[in-house]
């Protein structure tokens, strides 16, 4: 490490504001990891990795904290922390000789092709298809949210593959190259001024049968595998360093001394408000991941915990930034790289998209603070809103009755039918 690698930490790549050079000089030192044998430590050595057990894994974060590992953005997190970890479960032997070692690479990110205009908490109730065509499978649709998809080079993809059978059974999962004939990616420009989500449009996409990821028709069960590892149930990702912050709330404690406001009482009854909670959430992280790897049967389902966990907890934290932060969480002005101050913006409010066009925030803290209060419903929403986290908490590990449901057992092409005709007043 010392020899291949510079000191400091991760470079913190925008999210929606990936730069084509950053994510080339991050597939680079990814495949230099690779040659070195410290990707996929615990990933099968048939397919690229090492084959060792989480303990290596634990000693390789341990040695690389401090040094700057390969920053692939949100579809680097999508590939290694999700995509990666659903196929070493489901997808055959041939499918992961030929995207395993890639992946582990830097050469294929693969980002989720999941969630649809019309299906989103109801994602069993997707609508993008594939239909047999001889040999292979033409695939038309449209996903959306797809985070990073304009920069990845796969995406896996959840379409419908029989509509004759309730809507959970007739799903299949394949593997979509994003550059194929017929594939549209667009970005959608959010609030903060980024745009890291992407809607993708599937016009007559040829695929084929080595693309299938799992069994045909038998989707569900790979897309739970896949909501487990993206609502936190998974174990290391293999090229990420962890560990908590020391001390208390840091982050908030910068803030205040930066704004000058550390001496404040009600400051310091804020900062050791979100430490409390900080110390309680990762204690009730460590209790599921200890449960998980006890009772792998019902680790979807503790996972929603953990997922439910941060849409709860991030959108306080932020407040709390926020208000500690003041004005200077919300006003600030912006420098050009020669230093000087950008359009003579002094002091004046500055959005997402100004700090995107080649101007950089000044020492203020705002920039950050603002961000992340603008990104603190993320995690309520995204990977299932927190209402779906409770659903499956309350149903699937405390046992209460089910929600009624009037598309049970019916085929998927009966349920659209009757959707056309259904309202409230009708049973």
């Amino acid at each position: 490490m010392e020899a291949n690698l510079e000191r400091g930490q991760a470079s913190g790549l925008r999210r929606g504001d990936t730069d084509p050079a950053a994510i080339a000089a991050g597939r680079a030192l990814q495949r230099r990891l690779y040659e070195a044998g410290y990707t996929g430590i615990t990933w099968p050595r048939e397919y690229g990795g090492q084959g060792l057990g989480p303990e290596y894994e634990r000693a390789f974060q341990q040695e690389a904290r401090g040094y700057r590992l390969p920053d692939l953005g949100i579809a680097g997190g999508t590939t290694f922390g999700v995509c990666a970890m659903t196929m070493l479960a489901h997808a055959s032997a041939d499918f992961l000789r030929r995207h395993i070692p890639r992946i582990l690479a830097g050469e294929e990110l693969f980002v989720q092709f999941f969630s649809e205009p019309e299906a989103g908490s109801d994602l069993a109730g997707v609508r993008t298809r594939a239909v047999r065509s001889g040999d292979g499978w033409v695939l038309n649709g449209s996903k959306i949210w797809s985070s990073g998809a304009y920069y990845a080079d796969w995406g896996m993809c959840l379409a419908r593959t029989d509509w004759d059978v309730p809507k959970h059974r007739g799903l299949t999962w394949f593997a979509v190259p994003v550059t194929a004939p017929g594939v549209t990616v667009e970005r959608i420009r959010q609030i903060t001024g980024d745009a890291e989500f992407c809607q993708e449009f599937f016009d007559d996409v040829v695929l084929g049968d080595g693309d299938v990821i799992g069994q045909v028709n038998d989707g569900w069960t790979v897309a739970q595998t896949m909501l487990m590892f993206e609502r936190g149930g998974g174990l290391s990702h293999g090229t990420r360093t962890t560990g908590a912050s020391t001390g208390v709330a840091p982050d908030l404690v910068e803030l205040a001394r930066a704004t000058g406001r550390l001496a404040d009482p009600l400051t310091r009854d804020l900062i050791v408000r979100a430490h409390v909670d900080d110390v309680a959430r990762r204690a009730l992280l460590a209790r599921l991941g200890e449960r998980m790897r006890t009772d792998p049967a019902q680790a979807l389902h503790l996972a929603s915990y953990a997922k439910l966990v941060s849409g709860v907890h991030d959108p306080i934290r932020a407040d709390i930034a926020m208000r500690i932060g003041g004005a200077d969480a919300v006003n600030w002005e912006t420098v050009g790289a020669d230093g000087a101050c950008a359009d003579g913006a002094h002091g004046d409010a500055v959005s997402g998209d100004a700090v995107n066009r080649d101007e950089r925030p000044g020492d203020s803290p705002g920039p950050k603070v603002a961000v992340g209060f603008l990104n603190s419903r993320f995690m309520s929403i995204a990977g299932g809103t927190n209402e779906m986290q409770r659903n499956s908490i309350g149903e699937r590990v405390l046992g209460l009755p089910r929600e009624p449901s009037f598309d049970r057992g019916k085929p998927f092409r009966e349920v659209l039918r009757d959707a056309r005709g259904w309202s409230s007043a009708r049973e």
